[in-house]
């Protein structure tokens, strides 16, 4: 998420100096215009993500992965209904705003202004988006679980960080002969992970709190910090030449304070907060307490420079340990229908497809290396998960394909590299591509290596997990 990284504000990509200089100098945009916009802009995302969402559980395919498709097709790369200045587009590029034009009164002079503010919007709703995503994650979550799976978790995280680490930046070095530095750009962004799409899928096929689910979100959970302190290095080196040492050790002593502290404070102080809730008499408190708890914890993990949806993660496991946990989860769950689709279709909104056409002669060397980095992308997590051990059996590929999609990380490590300027355009293109394609293969990829587990444990007689999954749910609805 680019709001969360300092040293991005002070990269802007050069694609965005004139439109921000047009913005400023127009009329200032009509808040009663805005608001028309972002209305427009949700009408357009809920009708994507439903129609999406719902061919795609027809087909047998996760929801998410309609998501995000019916983001690609409202977006940048087909319909440019919804578009965002980040790729440089501006407001002449965006149906929303000519029809705003059309039918509302906005001028030409003002339509820059109203798309910027707009887009900011939509881009605030897809942060507290994910943000709920991984604060229900957390209350689903069990933490003695995750605990349990905490050194098989972080084998896997370390594995999936060095393996794909290591090929891509050796293998553009040697084999595409790419200097030093935008190699190593390009390597680091083939550490990340989604966990916002993985912990969806899981939480849609009732695996979330299988052995298989806890080490994926707990791996997850630490890919996202070993990726803030890798681009933290990359971003320095990039910027500098150089790494601050200083700068690596605050965020590895940040990212271990807050993650253990705040479980061992909100374990203190959480009965004497359910206390207080259930003194109050008022409407909407256990709600409204909760979301202050996952609001102070989101933002402190912001402002430490970790991820705010790591911030909501933690809330979300505190609060999953108290005894209206439950409860908490059925009035948190109508807010994430609301406000996740939003997410998950703005990722696919910013996808520009127009990267992956040979007929463009600056995308064939990006889409060959870019068949590299997805190679390695792909391999670099699965092996991950035979790093697992133990007696008790575990679906070790589907916990290596879990570590598969880049999503909205990925596109921040590529954001960052455009904005620096590190990045050659092929090399850029090519980590979109992968990121692309991991963030859409890897839902359909997560189920088929359940299905394929379920299959063999009914050919060997052992029993399945998933009734036990659906009693679960069942229970929690």
């Amino acid at each position: 998420m680019v709001e969360i990284f300092p040293w991005v504000f002070s990269h802007t990509p050069t694609s965005l100096t004139p439109l921000l200089a047009t913005a400023t100098e127009a009329e200032a945009p009509s808040a009663t215009l805005v608001l028309a916009g972002v209305l427009l802009s949700l009408v357009t995302i809920y009708l994507a993500s439903k129609i999406g969402s719902e061919l795609c559980a027809r087909l047998d395919l996760p929801p998410v992965l309609g998501e995000l498709l019916g983001g690609v097709v409202i977006g940048v790369s087909v319909l440019k209904l919804l578009v965002f200045p980040e790729g440089g587009a501006g407001a002449e590029g965006s149906l929303i705003i000519t029809l705003l034009e059309q039918t509302a009164g906005l001028t030409p002079e003002g339509a820059n202004g109203v798309f910027l503010a707009q887009s900011e919007v939509i881009s605030v709703l897809s942060e507290l988006g994910v943000i709920f995503l991984l604060f229900q994650i957390g209350l689903e979550s069990d933490l003695k679980q995750l605990i349990d799976a905490g050194v098989q978790s972080a084998l896997v995280a370390v594995t999936g960080v060095v393996v794909p680490f290591l090929a891509g930046t050796l293998g553009l070095i040697y084999l595409f002969h790419v200097p030093s530095i935008p190699a190593i750009f390009a390597g680091a962004a083939l550490t990340a992970t989604s966990i916002g799409i993985t912990a969806k899928v899981l939480a849609e096929i009732k695996r979330l709190n299988d052995k298989e689910g806890q080490i994926i979100i707990g791996a997850a959970v630490l890919d996202d910090i070993l990726g803030i302190i890798i681009l933290a290095i990359v971003a320095s080196l990039a910027e500098k030449g150089e790494v601050e040492v200083s700068s690596i050790i605050y965020l590895v002593l940040s990212a271990a304070a807050f993650l253990i502290g705040s479980i061992i404070l909100g374990r203190l102080v959480m009965p004497y907060f359910m206390g207080l809730i259930n003194k109050l008499t008022t409407p909407g408190t256990l709600l409204i307490g909760g979301l202050i708890i996952a609001f102070i914890f989101a933002y402190i993990g912001a402002v430490i420079q970790l991820e705010a949806i790591l911030g909501a993660f933690t809330a979300g496991l505190i609060l999953g340990e108290t005894e209206k946990h439950r409860e908490l989860e059925e009035l948190v769950e109508p807010i994430g229908f609301m406000l996740v689709p939003i997410f998950f279709v703005t990722v696919g909104a910013k996808t520009d497809l127009s990267v992956l056409n040979p007929a463009v002669p600056s995308n064939r060397e990006g889409l060959i290396i870019a068949s590299f980095l997805v190679v390695v992308a792909i391999v670099g997590k699965v092996v991950s998960g035979f790093t697992l051990f133990g007696g008790e059996p575990v679906n070790r590929i589907a916990v290596g394909v879990g570590m598969i999609p880049r999503g909205e990380v990925g596109l921040v490590f590529a954001g960052v590299g455009s904005a620096s300027g590190v990045l050659p355009e092929s090399l850029d293109a090519a980590i979109i591509v992968m990121v692309i394609l991991t963030t859409f293969v890897a839902p359909p990829l997560l189920r088929v290596a359940f299905q394929q587990s379920e299959a063999s444990e009914a050919s060997s007689g052992e029993p399945s997990k998933e009734p036990a999954a659906i009693a679960e749910s069942e229970t929690t609805q």
